[in-house]
C-alpha cells in the first residue's frame, strides 16, 4: 500500500507549547498495557516530500463581534447554538467542607471564580452559559489512562482520540475523547520508537526530534475507526481505518499537535459490560450560600440568574437571586438538577425576551496564537491556607492545565491528588488560569466583600500555553455601556491597554488580596500564595 506523506513546515502550524527546555525522554507517559517495546525517538533525515497539504490559520474572535454560534465566554463552537440564547445562571459552589468534592458539572462551565470566604476556605461561583450539564459514562480502551500531564518540547506531534458520535468524521461540539487509547510512535519503516496511551480526555502526544514518524493507534475490537480526511487537519480523523496509522509525518521543528482519531461504536460489536460503573446522577453542585462578592459578578452577565443556598441576613439583603436551595452541609451542601436547572433557564429567558435590548457577554479576546513574551510555567501551585491548597500542573498534549486539590486534613496537609468532574469522572482541566488582585472589605469576621464593581482595575496574570503574561482586569465602562448603561463581564486587557487574547477554552479566576503574592519558586514552578485580610476570620 502506497501512504501519502505530508511533510508539514514550520511556518504553516506552530502549535501552543510550553518552552520550557525538558531533556528528551526514554517513554514519557504512563505505559500502556500490552506493550513492551519502548525506545527513544531518534533523529531521521527528513526526506524529499511532496507539497504539503494546507492547514487552518490560528482563529482569533472578540472582544465585541463572534459568530452567531460561538460562545462569547470561550471563543469556541458550540453543539447548539439555541443555548446562547439562555441568559447565564451562576451557581454558587462549595469547596468546603470536603465532602463536596469532587463537584458535579465544573468542566461544562466557560468561566469559574475561586475567592476567599474567611477561614483559611474558598468558594466557587461558576458561571453556565452556552453549554448544557451532562452525565456520562466515557468510552474507554483496552489500555490504562494517561495519568501523569506531559511536559512540552518545542517538537512535539500529536492530539486527540475522540467519540466521533455522529459518524461524520469531524470533531463537533460536544463530541468527547476517549482515554485508555494505546498509541505507538513508528519511525518511517514501521519500526517502534515510543508508546503511550491517552488522557481521560482523549489526549496523547510525544517529544520527539525532527524526522519522519508515522503514528498508530490501537482499538478496542468493539470501536471502528472514523473516515479519513474529511476536513482540514485541525478538525478530522487522520487515520487509516484499515490500519490504524496515520500517513508519513516529516516533523522540521516545531510541534504538530492535530494528529486526531475518530472511533464510533462497531455495529457488529459490543463493549464488555462492567455492573461496577453507573452513569452519576444528572445534578450540579454541591451548592452552598451566596457571598457579597456575588452583586459584581451577577452584574457582569446580563439578565443572568444567581443561584445559591440561603446567605446570612446581612448579605442576603445586598445579592441579587432568583433560586435559592435548602441550605446544609451533608455531602459538602444540596445538589441543583439538571432538569430545575433547565426548568430556571426557560423562566430567565422568557424574562430576558421582554427586555429592550438583548444581554451581551462578548467582552474578551480569544486568539488560537499565543502572546508574545511570557515566563515557562510547569506547575501554578494555590496556597490559600495550609489545609486548603490545590495546583495547575500544564500538559502539553492537551495545552491545558489540570487540576489538583488537597483532602483538607492533617493528615495529608499539602498532598494533593487529581481533580475531576462527577458528572463524567474526566480529569479537570482549563485553558486559561488567571490570578487576579482585588481590594477585600472585611465587614464582619466572616463577610468580606471585594471591590469589582464598576470603575474598577487592577493587577492580574493570565496563564495559557505553559506561560506567564502580566495582564490588567477592568470594569471601566468603555463604549457599549456608557451607550447603554449595561454592564458586559470582566474584561482583561494588555499593559497597554489593547485586549489580552485568551486562549480559546474554559477559564478560571483566582481571585486575591491585594497583599497576597506570586513568585517563582523555582524555573517553571510558581507558588500564588494568599495572604487574608485583617479582621477576617482564620482558623
Amino acid at each position: 500500500m502506497v501512504r501519502k506523506s505530508i511533510f508539514v513546515l514550520f511556518f504553516l502550524f506552530t502549535a501552543c507549547s510550553s518552552s520550557t527546555s525538558q531533556p528528551q525522554p526514554t517513554e514519557t507517559n504512563i505505559p500502556p498495557k500490552n506493550i513492551t517495546s519502548t525506545s527513544t525517538a531518534t533523529e531521521i533525515p527528513p526526506l524529499d516530500l511532496p507539497t504539503p497539504q494546507p492547514l487552518p490559520s490560528p482563529v482569533t474572535y472578540g472582544p465585541d463581534k463572534f459568530p452567531a454560534d460561538y460562545n462569547p465566554l470561550t471563543g469556541q463552537r458550540v453543539a447548539d447554538p439555541a443555548l446562547l440564547d439562555i441568559p447565564a445562571l451562576l451557581i454558587s459552589i462549595s469547596h468546603f467542607p470536603p465532602a463536596a468534592r469532587p463537584q458535579a458539572g465544573m468542566s461544562f462551565s466557560p468561566f469559574v471564580y475561586e475567592y476567599f470566604i474567611t477561614e483559611g476556605s474558598t468558594r466557587f461561583l461558576a458561571v453556565f452559559h452556552g453549554e448544557a450539564p451532562e452525565p456520562e459514562i466515557p468510552l474507554h480502551g483496552d489500555c490504562e489512562i494517561r495519568q501523569e500531564p506531559l511536559p512540552g518540547t518545542d517538537t512535539m506531534i500529536g492530539n486527540l482520540v475522540w467519540h466521533d458520535r455522529n459518524r461524520n468524521g469531524v470533531q463537533d461540539p460536544g463530541e468527547g475523547g476517549i482515554g485508555g487509547i494505546c498509541v505507538s510512535l513508528l519511525d518511517a519503516n514501521g519500526k517502534s520508537l515510543q508508546q503511550t496511551t491517552t488522557d481521560s480526555n482523549g489526549y496523547y502526544a510525544f517529544n520527539v526530534k525532527a524526522g519522519e514518524y508515522i503514528i498508530e493507534f490501537e482499538k478496542p475490537a468493539w470501536l471502528e475507526f472514523a473516515r479519513k480526511n474529511v476536513r482540514d487537519e485541525g478538525a478530522d480523523s487522520d487515520v487509516d481505518p484499515a490500519t490504524g496509522q496515520t500517513d508519513p509525518i516529516g516533523v522540521l521543528s516545531k510541534s504538530l499537535l492535530f494528529w486526531d482519531a475518530g472511533l464510533v461504536p462497531s455495529p457488529n460489536a459490543t463493549p464488555p459490560p462492567d455492573p461496577s460503573v453507573e452513569l452519576p446522577a444528572a445534578q450540579v453542585g454541591p451548592v452552598r450560600s451566596g457571598r457579597m462578592l456575588y452583586r459584581h459578578i451577577g452584574n457582569f452577565y446580563q439578565d443572568s440568574c444567581l443561584i445559591y443556598a440561603s446567605a446570612d441576613q446581612y448579605v442576603l439583603a445586598r445579592i441579587p437571586g432568583c433560586a435559592t436551595l435548602p441550605h446544609t452541609v451533608t455531602g459538602g451542601g444540596a445538589m441543583l438538577t439538571v432538569e430545575r436547572m433547565e426548568r430556571i433557564q426557560e423562566q430567565v429567558a422568557k424574562k430576558a425576551s421582554k427586555k429592550p435590548l438583548p444581554f451581551e457577554y462578548a467582552s474578551n479576546l480569544f486568539s488560537e496564537k499565543p502572546p508574545a513574551g511570557g515566563k515557562p510555567v510547569s506547575e501554578l501551585h494555590e496556597y490559600w491556607s495550609r489545609l486548603n491548597q490545590s495546583k495547575w500542573v500544564y500538559d502539553a498534549a492537551s495545552e491545558a492545565w489540570w487540576h489538583y486539590v488537597d483532602e483538607s486534613r492533617d493528615e495529608t496537609a499539602g498532598e494533593l491528588h487529581p481533580d475531576t468532574d462527577r458528572l463524567t469522572g474526566r480529569q479537570l482541566k482549563f485553558e486559561n488560569i488567571i490570578l487576579l488582585y482585588a481590594e477585600h472589605v472585611v465587614i464582619t469576621p466572616t463577610i468580606v466583600d471585594i471591590n469589582m464593581e464598576v470603575g474598577r482595575s487592577g493587577k492580574a496574570f493570565l496563564f495559557r500555553d505553559g506561560k506567564v503574561h502580566e495582564i490588567r482586569w477592568n470594569t471601566v465602562a468603555g463604549a457599549y455601556e456608557q451607550k447603554t448603561g449595561l454592564r458586559r463581564p470582566l474584561e482583561f486587557l494588555n499593559l497597554d491597554g489593547t485586549p489580552a487574547a485568551l486562549k480559546p477554552g474554559h477559564t478560571w479566576v483566582i481571585i486575591f488580596n491585594l497583599e497576597s503574592r506570586l513568585e517563582e519558586l523555582s524555573p517553571g514552578f510558581w507558588r500564588a500564595r494568599f495572604v487574608a485580610p485583617v479582621g477576617a476570620k482564620n482558623y
